[in-house]
């Protein structure tokens, strides 16, 4: 539900969880690539409350063959925190607090942030399968980007509408899938993730992903609407 598809538990915790997550591709000969790629995130989930942070940081450059100069093809930072009050220690159902702020020139906007509140709701489904749902108003401020130029900032209301479904495959293995939509008089900002991990050991796992960002509104037509990312990344947890 944080925009993240990082492993979630449903066991109440007195202390916080974290993790560090690092990707890293060189490639050499006719195409000449770097590509790197991090994810910090923390989590508690402890009587009433429920809370989470995340950072991740993504940037991708490409050496011209002719020139031989490097130039960035891929530039995004996005951060995001949410806290879960739920009615009671063992309640399906919470209040949510969600924000988060994003900046990556080439989808288009220089700078994307939102609040919003509203209900969450929490149902598992069997021991090893269980999935969150939250929907909520909000607030989305962004500067968009045309020609080059950055344009003043934007602000409209929006409904958020969120999932996010988790599956303990096996002990050492786990599937995560998210969603969220940003629902906005002129643009809907959407997100979506698909992970699965496997352990190496009880500190270290194994993680592929594939990511898409889309945006129904651009107002530079020359930029996709839709931006894809697949990523393999060790996560070391602490």
């Amino acid at each position: 539900m944080y925009d993240d598809a990082n492993d979630l538990d449903t066991e109440q915790k007195r202390d916080w969880d974290a993790s560090a997550e690092l990707g890293l591709l060189f490639t050499s000969g006719n195409t000449e690539t770097e590509t790197f790629k991090t994810k910090l995130s923390a989590a508690r989930d402890y009587e009433n409350w429920r809370h989470k942070g995340i950072v991740d940081y993504y940037r991708s450059e490409q050496e011209d063959q002719e020139t031989g100069e490097s130039f960035t093809t891929g530039d995004r930072l996005f951060m995001s925190a949410q806290s879960n009050y739920k009615f009671s220690p063992d309640s399906r159902s919470s209040l949510f607090v969600f924000g988060s702020y994003e900046e990556d020139k080439f989808s288009g906007y220089d700078y994307q942030g939102t609040v919003a509140v509203g209900y969450g709701a929490r149902y598992r489904y069997s021991p090893t399968l269980f999935a969150d749902y939250e929907i909520g108003p909000g607030y989305s401020v962004n500067k968009p980007i045309v020609n080059g130029v950055v344009q003043e900032q934007e602000s409209s209301g929006i409904l958020r509408v969120a999932g996010n479904l988790v599956w303990e495959i096996t002990e050492t293995s786990k599937f995560n899938a998210l969603a969220s939509s940003e629902v906005g008089q002129d643009n809907t900002k959407s997100r979506a993730e698909l992970s699965i991990s496997a352990n190496v050991n009880s500190s270290l796992a194994l993680k592929f992903s594939v990511a898409a960002n889309h945006n129904s509104f651009l107002e530079d037509p020359t930029k996709e609407k839709l931006d894809t990312e697949t990523a393999v990344t060790l996560v070391y947890s602490f």
